[in-house]
């Protein structure tokens, strides 16, 4: 649905195109903008989407007629039907949210060249050479990696009070795609749950599905049967919270707050702002100046961040390891993919790459002791299989 990209994919974006410029004639008193859900506000990921385009419509003042949305349009030419009728409504900047919109976006591309088009979560626009294709996905591995810490101040709880040894340390995570964009932003988590709770292992079960939420949920009590004591996700619905609170096990969701569904369970969730990009790019675009063909930002822009804690699940000091990881997030004290953090096979990345073969392909990405996550290209590159993290396909 959103995302399949290998590590070959995104350096394709690294090509010598950096900016598109705003379409010229273009410029008019007249800004319309469209958007091209694959949900709508039922399901987490399109929410916060739609939160987004809200805050762009506040931010430039744009009345409800200068914003068509499109709900439920799936990954197939209805995608290339739905950018086409927008562009013929009048809309100068289109945009589309998933995956799969990628290609039918492009098509539209080609055919309308003085509408601007972004796409989130792809990477083919860089190497597209089309002046009016853009793709952007926000730094989510930055907001993953603190809620991890929240997840791994918790266990450091449960095994302070007996609950569980440190040795049972075990979390579950409800994966949807073995894409990278789940392989990078479940690691991310992980890591920030062993910066604090050094025994903490992981594993994850994939459902092959971004929203399914019976298949969700049956994941996650999957999971709580195999003895993992506290559950995650990178999967859209609110299944496996709903599954977690039922068995009275805390769990970090994602996209949205939680709570609702979780009241006693949910401790947080990693989040994006996309409203950071949509207020961004709409303003350059109606002004008709450029902006970066690939977008990726973090909380040092607003771009990420988690919801508010749940005081009745979070440990008392999960506010101020919060405040404190954000503040070296931003100062870049901390970095998410520091390769001092994991082994790979029980290698360090670096002995890897230096010994060619197939792991030759991340020299381009690997400096200074860093893994530099969303630079190249906006789309996440990070697909490595650090230890300590097993993986399963739901069944």
């Amino acid at each position: 649905m959103k995302r399949m990209c290998t590590v070959a994919a995104v350096m394709l974006t690294a090509a010598s195109v950096v900016f598109a410029g705003g379409a010229k004639e273009k410029k008019t008193a007249s800004f319309k903008v469209g958007v091209i859900y694959i949900g709508d506000e039922n399901e987490g990921y399109t929410e916060a989407h739609m939160k987004g385009i809200a805050e762009m419509k506040k931010a430039l003042n744009l009345s409800d007629g200068d914003v068509i949305e499109k709900k439920n349009i799936p990954e197939d030419e209805k995608a290339y039907d739905a950018a086409v009728d927008l562009a013929e409504q009048g809309c100068s900047y289109i945009i589309a949210t998933s995956f799969g919109h990628e290609s039918y976006l492009m098509q539209a591309a080609k055919e309308y060249p003085a509408v601007q088009f972004s796409h989130a979560t792809g990477f083919q626009a860089a190497s597209s050479k089309l002046a009016n294709m853009h793709n952007f996905f926000p730094a989510v591995y930055q907001s993953r990696y603190v809620s991890g810490i929240v997840a791994g101040l918790k266990l450091n709880d449960m095994i302070a009070s007996g609950k569980i040894s440190a040795s049972e340390a075990k979390i579950g995570y409800v994966g949807a795609y073995p894409y990278a964009e789940v392989v990078s932003g479940y690691t991310a988590f992980f890591l920030g749950a062993r910066s604090v709770c050094p025994s903490a292992v992981m594993q994850v079960r994939y459902t092959n599905s971004w929203a399914d939420m019976a298949l969700e949920k049956e994941t996650a009590e999957s999971l709580i049967a195999d003895k993992c004591v506290l559950i995650s996700q990178h999967a859209d619905t609110v299944g496996a919270p709903t599954a977690c609170q039922a068995h009275g096990v805390p769990c970090v969701g994602y996209n949205v707050d939680m709570t609702s569904v979780a009241p006693t369970c949910a401790l947080t969730s990693a989040a994006l702002n996309w409203g950071a990009y949509y207020k961004a790019s709409a303003a350059a675009f109606r002004a008709g100046e450029q902006f970066p063909v690939d977008w990726s930002k973090g909380y040092a822009d607003d771009a990420v961040f988690t919801t508010p804690l749940n005081e009745r699940a979070v440990t008392a000091d999960a506010k101020a390891a919060v405040s404190k990881a954000v503040a070296d997030l931003k100062s870049g004290a901390v970095k998410v993919f520091d390769t001092a953090r994991f082994t790979v096979n029980g290698k360090r990345l670096e002995d890897l790459i230096a010994a060619g073969g197939d792991f030759a392909k991340y020299a381009a990405y690997v400096k200074n002791g860093m893994f530099h996550e969303s630079e190249l290209g906006s789309a996440p590159a990070f697909d490595l299989r650090i230890d300590g993290i097993t993986e399963l396909t739901a069944k």
